[in-house]
């Protein structure tokens, strides 16, 4: 069952909370042609089924995106593709760890389709090599971070200064540059924010290192 339910002319957003560490997995619903993409099959296949039968009552799945390719968000890839038939996309430099074949290598620029809808994919490199992030325009406009930004700051580099450099620059000038304030933040783990809400925080995230 979804813990949330946005719904817009253009389409419907369910998000389900999953797994032992949160992970937060999204479902969008093309309200003009059913069809559907689902970010980030964290975990607990069973859920994610029922998620997506929600959207669809015959349990149409076109596409996963995998927003990275850290264990505790794919935990459930393998078997929803294999319940649904879905497609896979993930970013070029992560596809290969994933524990699916990926049929689409995402970069930056690239543009997702599910019906009607267009997402932007951004590349955010630092939390994985091959992080991405969806942009999806609307009123608001929305970004499905992965674990790339989160309320309070940008997402886990372990320390690795040049990572986290990386990191900040990526999300400071695809996400923070290029949207407005009232951008909503969905991230893999946790509550959603906007960027307004976090945009005044960027030169204190730089100054403390992470």
């Amino acid at each position: 069952m979804s813990d949330l339910v946005t719904r817009t002319d253009a389409f419907d957003l369910r998000e389900a909370h999953v797994g032992p560490t949160d992970n937060v997995a999204y479902l969008l619903t093309c309200r003009a042609t059913s069809a559907q993409l689902l970010v980030d099959a964290a975990a607990d296949p069973e859920a994610l089924l029922a998620l997506v039968r929600e959207g669809d009552p015959a349990g149409r799945l076109d596409l996963v995106v995998t927003t990275h390719r850290h264990p505790d968000h794919v935990g459930a890839l393998e078997a929803v593709v294999a319940a649904t038939g879905a497609g896979t996309a993930a970013g070029t430099l992560d596809a290969d760890a994933l524990p699916v074949a990926v049929d689409r290598r995402l970069e930056d620029g690239d543009v997702v389709e599910v019906g009607e809808l267009r997402l932007l994919v951004r590349h955010l490199r630092g939390h994985t090599p091959g992080s991405v992030a969806l942009v999806l325009r609307g009123s608001p406009d929305r970004v499905f971070t992965g674990d790339s930004l989160f309320p309070g700051g940008v997402g886990n580099t372990r320390g690795d200064a040049g990572d986290f450099t990386s990191l900040l620059d990526d999300v400071t000038a695809r996400l923070f540059d290029e949207l407005g304030d009232d951008t909503v933040v969905h991230p893999g783990h946790g509550a959603p924010t906007t960027l307004g809400a976090e945009r005044p925080q960027l030169a204190e995230w730089r100054a403390r290192g992470w």
